[in-house]
């Protein structure tokens, strides 16, 4: 009470002391002295500007003293700093624009002062002033309340002052102008007018009918007067940097004022006032539209301003365009590349992660989609060239290359496609909600800086058809690709004829699949002998575009492209010559005989409906029929079928969990009676391509998932009878189980120990995708939105207690087991059937390389233990233990052990994985003697070893790496005992493609087992990574890399001196063929080998060295010039930025693929600060100002791109990679905001340490400023004041604004230090 009669009587003293004034005709200046007089009576003197005098002189003015005078005075005291002018507004704000129908004088009056004080943005020095203000503020206009914030700040109060301002005026304007319209936000609640029915009435009720004219006519003018306030308001600079404020962190309040504008702009033409406003409707439109255009103009004569602002990568005349676009968009080959090694399936779908690489390259070589697209298709193409006619051995060739082409990246590219379809539609709905006005605003606005993404697609397809050279098919796909052709030569004739192109289409496809009958009797390809003769031409484009028809990427409007076909064959279209195709006699009923099965496994379907009908046979037709379809399923649809390749994948892994039947009783698994279907599907899908195809769809974990039931139920059945299993399709238990077994184990390192699979020091798993707790995570987290149960290995538990103890077997010797144990039982049966075996057949006749399934007799047969599977595999550790230990006492010869370990295999193949963890774990122990590889004992290598010697050193040497010598000279190779057997053992098996599921699991152990012995028992990889110079091999290698990619290698030493970007680094199509001499590319070679690397941080420090000496080079050669002249060279520095950005965007590519999550987070926290903090001697000579400010900027391109690799640019990540990115993303800064404030001081030239922090900050505002978000405000407010300090305010401002709702109080602070 006490408080509110103080307001009272200062409000009296200030209304007589300025009655007083204005009898007397004092001038301005003495009415100020009286007042602020009455401010000292009151004790408020100190208090300036005074919010209590505000609220004094606004109340006065509405409207009981609303006098000339009156705003005279206060337009005095707004300029003598009595006042704050962002309190008066808004408080006149509120009073006024309601009444501005009966105060049209004062309405008027308002807007003059709005515009004559609306940018005095001043800012408050008393704290205590500053908050009353600000409450004030929020309180008159119900800020708070409106945006739904708590307002604290005074810039916050800023900017929701002028937004509010904003959408007041332009809501007054339409409701005067008659056009009212109800948005959904509150903000225009101060405009809406309640005095209409007072507009002409005198008080004393007495109407003047000319005062009544007069101010009709300024009412009119005044919504005009209004519209023009709007536009210079946001005109200015300033007031456009807090409207992008609302744009960036409120983007639903500013889209409420992009929806009034469009309302307007939609009743423009209907409306004559909105035809006579049309300049001013313009102004305004165009303003709001630059502050989403807005973009901060950094000093561009200092050279951090001018490489920030540098943007297109776009090669430059002069320069060789295939190789500079190659060079830019390398992270597409290393990639695709990489998902080519067999050491590790990826468990992640490539689809994901190439769409995701694509949305990062797009931006961050600011290249249309057109120019994306091209250059996605280019290395698919480079991918598929390198190895057009692969040799033999157990490693993805050409079909799994063939899947990237014309597979993964269609699917890659539809997501992408799809975006921009839910953009519209969604930017459709909205704009339909208001008053139909169409698409929103802001999609109509990213349209015009960015080509459709379909569109530049065509148009890549288009222009693909210039690079002839790449578009040459392996001759396994010539007739596949002439038959695409075909089928567009066949659909243009149809069309000139009148005739449907659907069914043109069909008829042609049908055409199209008798093409393969000749696959049907053995040959490998199509046969295109049904062509019409003078018919040639088909190249990889027309698969593309058949698998981009296929998934509704594109339309058959393609066929029509300029010279997408000959001319001279377009009028070649002879149905004579047409056969029936094998998949039309399927679809209509034909019974699966075995000339149909083997027609339908040779060629690939082209629908979804006839991999549907495979299914439902697999499952409900007879014994015969299951086994059939689920051959078929396998075949040609799985590895060549492009077109549906992800939907065959789809019902491959849904065969493996087939559903129970609904008549199914009785207590043994439902899986027993699919026997034959699985055993067809387990076989079928075992060969190296087929299980790469599996896991670039993703469904690795999947796969995994399903097989862990198969492995549990036919490992704990015992065999119906004691026959051999054999390597041939017989068909029993075993046989089964051990392909489930061996598929399952083939997804994960099953004989690393544990310790390696988590290699990082802080415990981050860089092997963790090695485990099957891993991939059981993967596989569950999938199906979170699906009716799917959640698969752990607990509920299998002979599968768990073989996976303990297979990890206690590799962690440390055997234990606890006592004879007599059931355990021991097993062992000595498996020990007397291998010793009869040795004991009847003797020693193996001739080198045991020769060694192979023999003729099993039925006394053989009969002695062979009849139990589990999974009872056999506890046992086999203790066998192995056994006859390993005979063999090193000379109880037992070398060649009785491998035949034994051959029998042991053939009696049930599943052992294999036993006997690789066993022997493996073995080798490492280092406690077995030394076995002669001296062609008696043992298998001698001594006929080749020179001869591998001399390929390894050439292949190396070409790469810039030294080879030690490997060989023992004359002395005899030793081997450790357990790698000696395990060797004998591999070599055994033939190399047959039905071998492949044994390959796979025995090439990548025993190349893992290769590389802890002294011995370079494989050849190229094992040997170079198995060296004691192991850092210095991998730092010559990855030198290579550059200085190949640079082309700045020494001609004398690699071949690959002559190809520089791309096909430098990664070699020229089929190189491996064309090659007079054995070479190999740098960079292939180390996507071959970093896998192998143990000390990843290692490579790390390698790589940033790396880049930060080439990017000194490639400023070097710029310029040799210092900072001062650098005015007249921006197409130079333009060039060497690019130069710089390529060999960034090499180190993060070759990082990222080495290391992963691990390494990127490595060199965030470690490595990036070490290099800042660390001071480096000059060893390239003087190195100029120039050179150290673009090194800045390689490391901050460098650490950006490779975040973006792993997280991706979007502001939702995955669940895992958001909480990592924002604790790296926030330590990093939080450690640059240290050395700022000068707790710590960097090592680093000023220059590189200035441009790092520059450039870096100026990356992620450009290209991924929802990062921002990960810092906490704090962190962005001292790293905003450093960059201040360094006069960079716009870069300040730009980070703060980013930073959201915590740091935009702090952002319009700045408005008064930028230019």
């Amino acid at each position: 009470m006490e408080m509110a009669s103080d307001a009272a009587l200062f409000e009296e003293r200030v209304a007589e002391t300025l009655k007083l004034c204005q009898n007397r005709r004092e001038p301005p200046l003495v009415w100020a002295e009286e007042v602020l007089k009455c401010l000292d009576t009151a004790g408020l003197g100190l208090g300036l500007p005074s919010v209590e005098l505000g609220q004094v002189l606004v109340s006065l003015l509405c409207f009981a003293y609303n006098s000339s005078c009156m705003w005279k005075f206060l337009d005095h005291a707004l300029s003598f700093r009595l006042l704050s002018p962002l309190h008066v507004l808004s408080l006149l704000t509120s009073r006024v624009i309601p009444h501005r129908w009966s105060q049209p004088e004062a309405y008027r009056l308002y807007l003059e002062l709005l515009s004559r004080y609306a940018f005095s943005f001043d800012l408050v020095e008393s704290d205590a002033s500053k908050e009353r203000i600000i409450k004030s503020i929020d309180a008159t206009l119900q800020l708070s309340q409106t945006y739904r914030v708590n307002v604290q700040e005074l810039g916050h109060t800023m900017v929701l002052f002028f937004f509010s301002i904003v959408v007041s005026l332009l809501d007054s304007t339409l409701d005067d102008w008659g056009l009212p319209k109800t948005f959904p936000d509150k903000a225009s609640g101060v405009a809406r007018s309640g005095d209409y029915l007072n507009t002409d009435i005198e008080s004393k009720g007495n109407k003047n009918f000319k005062q009544s004219e007069h101010r009709d006519q300024m009412r009119r003018t005044n919504s005009f007067l209004a519209l023009e306030v709007l536009g210079t308001i946001t005109d200015n600079r300033k007031v456009k940097v807090l409207l992008r404020l609302v744009h960036l962190n409120m983007p639903e309040n500013f889209d409420s004022l992009l929806q009034r504008i469009q309302f307007l702009e939609a009743h423009k033409l209907a409306s004559p006032v909105l035809k006579s406003a049309n300049q001013l409707l313009v102004r305004f439109s165009a303003n709001i539209r630059g502050v989403m255009d807005f973009e901060y103009q950094l000093n561009k004569r200092q050279l951090i301003g001018m490489l920030i602002h540098i943007g297109s990568n776009k090669p430059f005349s002069g320069c060789n365009s295939e190789a500079a676009l190659s060079a830019s968009w390398v992270s597409f080959d290393i990639y695709m590349e990489n998902v080519m090694d067999v050491k590790q399936l990826p468990v992640k779908s490539a689809i994901v992660v190439l769409s995701e690489i694509i949305r990062t390259l797009q931006v961050f070589n600011r290249a249309s989609w057109q120019e994306t697209f091209l250059a996605l298709w280019l290395s698919a193409l480079r991918l598929v060239q390198r190895e057009r006619d692969p040799l033999e051995g157990p490693i993805p060739h050409l079909e799994s290359r063939l899947c990237i082409l014309l597979s993964i990246v269609p699917l890659a590219i539809a997501p992408l496609l799809e975006d921009e379809v839910d953009s519209c539609h969604s930017s459709s709905q909205g704009g339909r909600e208001f008053g139909g006005v169409g698409i929103g605003y802001r999609h109509e606005m990213d349209r015009k800086h960015h080509a459709s993404r379909k569109h530049g697609l065509i148009s890549s397809l288009q222009v693909l058809g210039h690079f002839s050279s790449l578009l040459c098919p392996p001759s396994s796909v010539v007739d596949a690709a002439n038959l695409a052709a075909y089928k567009a030569v066949g659909f243009i004739s149809n069309a000139k004829n009148g005739k449907d192109g659907l069914s043109e289409s069909s008829h042609v496809n049908t055409f199209a699949k008798s093409g393969y009958q000749r696959c049907a009797s053995g040959a490998t390809t199509p046969d295109d002998s049904a062509l019409p003769r003078a018919f040639s031409g088909g190249n990889m484009r027309h698969l593309i575009v058949e698998a981009c028809i296929a998934r509704n990427l594109i339309d058959t409007s393609a066929y029509f492209w300029p010279g997408y076909v000959s001319a001279s064959v377009i009028s070649m279209s002879d149905s004579s010559q047409i056969q029936g195709s094998p998949w039309s006699t399927f679809m209509e009923g034909a019974p699966l005989t075995s000339a149909l099965v083997d027609a339908l496994i040779a060629i690939p379907a082209s629908s979804l409906a006839e991999i549907e009908k495979l299914y439902h046979i697999a499952l409900n037709g007879s014994e015969e029929e299951k086994s059939a379809a689920a051959k078929i399923l396998c075949g040609a649809s799985l590895r060549r079928g492009w077109n549906i390749q992800e939907h065959v994948v789809h019902f491959m892994v849904k065969l493996l969990s087939p559903p129970i039947p609904p008549n199914f009783t009785g207590t043994r698994s439902h899986l027993i009676d699919y026997l034959p279907m699985l055993s067809a599907i387990l076989f079928g899908a075992s060969s190296i391509d087929t299980v790469h195809i599996l896991s670039l769809h993703g469904v690795v974990p999947e796969v995994a998932a399903a097989l862990m039931p198969l492995c549990e139920v036919f490992g704990s059945l015992t065999p119906t009878s004691n026959h051999k299993s054999t390597m041939a399709e017989e068909l029993s238990i075993y046989m089964v189980f051990s392909s489930a077994f061996l598929f399952l184990l083939r997804l994960w390192k099953f004989y690393k120990p544990p310790l390696e699979q988590c290699i990082s020091r802080r415990g981050g798993a860089i092997g963790s995708e090695l485990t099957l707790e891993y991939l059981l995570i993967l596989h569950n987290n999938k199906i979170v939105s699906t009716s799917d149960k959640p698969v752990y290995i607990d509920f299998y538990p002979k599968l768990r207690a073989w996976y303990c103890q297979n990890r206690s077997c590799i962690a440390s010797t055997l234990s606890g087991l006592c004879n007599g144990n059931p355990v021991h039982q097993v062992a000595n049966k498996i020990l007397n059937m291998i010793y009869r075996k040795m004991t009847k057949t003797g020693a193996l006749s001739g080198s045991s390389s020769a060694a192979s399934s023999s003729t099993v007799t039925g006394e053989d047969a009969y002695q062979r233990p009849v139990i589990p599977a999974w009872e056999v595999l506890e046992a086999v550790p203790l066998v192995l233990e056994a006859i390993l230990t005979a063999c090193a006492h000379g109880i037992l010869s070398s060649r009785d052990l491998t035949t034994g370990l051959r029998d042991l295999v053939d009696f049930l193949p599943a052992s294999l994985v036993a006997i690789i963890s066993y022997f493996s774990a073995e080798v490492s122990r280092g406690i077995w003697k030394l076995a002669p590889m001296n062609g008696k004992d043992w298998p001698s290598p001594a006929a080749n070893l020179q001869s591998v010697e001399s390929e390894i050193k050439e292949i190396l040497t070409s790469v810039g790496v030294d080879a030690p010598r490997c060989s023992p000279g004359d002395s005899t190779a030793m081997l450790p005992l357990p790698m000696a057997a395990l060797v004998s053992l591999t070599i055994t098996f033939k190399l047959d493609k039905s071998l492949e599921y044994i390959h796979a699991v025995a090439g990548t152990s025993l190349e893992n087992c290769a590389s802890c012995c002294p011995w370079p028992s494989m050849p190229v990889i094992g040997s170079l990574w198995a060296q004691k110079v192991h850092k210095k091999a991998v730092a010559q290698l990855l030198r290579s890399c550059f200085t190949s990619f640079l082309g700045l290698s020494d001609a004398s030493k690699s071949p690959f001196v002559r190809q520089i970007g791309v096909v430098g680094l990664l070699g020229d199509i089929n190189w491996a063929q064309q090659a007079t001499h054995r070479s190999m590319a740098p960079g292939y070679l180390y996507l071959r080998s970093c896998r192998t690397i143990h000390d990843v941080q290692y490579v790390n420090h390698v790589i940033v060295g790396l880049v930060s000496e080439f990017a000194q080079k490639m400023a070097s050669r710029w310029t040799n010039k210092d900072f001062p002249q650098l005015k007249s060279g921006e197409s130079s520095l333009s060039l060497a930025t690019t130069k710089v950005r390529d060999v960034a965007g090499l180190g993060a590519s070759l990082l990222c693929v080495t290391g992963g999550l691990q390494l990127v987070q490595e060199l965030y926290q470690e490595t990036l600060p070490t290099w800042l903090l660390s001071a480096r001697e000059d060893k390239h000579g003087r190195v100029n100002s120039v050179s150290h400010i673009t090194d800045g900027y390689a490391m901050a391109y460098l650490l950006v791109l490779s975040g973006s690799f792993v997280w991706g640019l979007g502001a939702k990540p995955s669940l895992w990679a958001f909480p990592v990115r924002a604790r790296i993303i926030g330590a990093h800064f939080d450690f640059l905001a240290g050395i700022m404030e000068g707790n710590v001081s960097v090592g680093c030239d000023t220059d590189t340490w200035k441009a790092y922090v520059c450039c870096l900050v100026g990356l992620l505002v450009s290209l991924a400023p929802e990062w921002v978000q990960d810092v906490t405000p704090e962190t962005l407010r001292k790293l905003a004041k450093g960059l201040r300090g360094w006069r960079e305010c716009e870069l300040a401002l730009s980070l703060l604004e980013k930073g959201g709702s915590g740091t935009l109080g702090s952002a319009a602070e700045l408005v008064n230090v930028i230019d």
